[in-house]
């Protein structure tokens, strides 16, 4: 079973076909696994895997993915990750597309070490619209799942987490200043419900020098929308030298 183990985790991922990289990371909120994508309006496992090498992975403590919980684990912990997967199968520079809770995910990666991006899609990003209670609800539906192979997590540290997940603004990992100066090429598909607010969408468009705003999406044939993702994505892809 492909994994990556360091520092008490193990990180489940999946490789599809070949050529140049393209990370997923799945919608699902705090249970983003590779299985959501099967739920998805779209697959881009199946979609992309013809044209791209694909990774995708359950995140920490989401499907066959486990990890240590502490008080102080935020949105940088699973950014570590993201970039321990990448160190472990010796991708330098790739593609990355995130559902939900994995535009922030994007947008970690990004931060972190942005000469390793080519281009990024955001499918429908979570993000704050006066909805931390909806987004509290979710984390504490995930956590009453898993607490039992957590015992020594105390009331107070899930709450940490929580707060340190989702008492944020915008799109909660990086603030509004940071996504005006990101010269990485976007297509942002926007979302329309409590979870993905439009306003969200549309203020990452609307801020990041080189993204482009996709309205309507989630009727892929009628949309073109995976024909669009495709050619986005080799667009920007690197030619490779001979």
């Amino acid at each position: 079973m492909p994994e990556l183990r360091r520092k008490g985790t193990t990180i489940y991922y999946e490789v599809y076909g070949e050529g140049y990289p393209v990370v997923l990371f799945a919608p699902g909120g705090m249970r983003s696994s590779i299985d959501f994508w099967k739920k998805s309006e779209w697959n881009p496992i199946t979609t992309l895997s013809s044209h791209f090498k694909v990774i995708a992975m359950d995140q920490r403590n989401a499907g066959k993915s486990i990890a240590p919980i502490n008080a102080s684990d935020s949105w940088r912990v699973y950014t570590e990750d993201h970039i321990a997967l990448l160190d472990y199968l010796g991708i330098d520079s790739c593609h990355l597309l995130g559902g939900c809770i994995g535009g922030p995910y994007c947008l970690g990666i990004i931060k972190a070490d942005p000469k390793r991006v080519g281009a990024v899609v955001l499918q429908q990003s979570i993000g704050a619209d006066n909805n931390k209670d909806a987004f509290y609800g979710l984390f504490d539906s995930w956590a009453e799942e898993i607490k039992h192979q957590h015992p020594e997590v105390t009331e107070e540290e899930w709450n940490q987490f929580r707060s340190n997940m989702f008492d944020g603004d915008f799109v909660y990992n990086v603030d509004r200043h940071f996504v005006s100066q990101i010269k990485t090429s976007m297509l942002v598909l926007m979302g329309n419900d409590v979870y993905h607010p439009e306003i969200i969408s549309r203020e990452i468009a609307e801020l990041a020098p080189n993204a482009k705003l996709i309205e309507e999406w989630k009727n892929p044939e009628e949309d073109n929308t995976i024909e669009t993702v495709i050619q986005f994505f080799k667009e920007n892809t690197p030619v490779t030298k001979t």
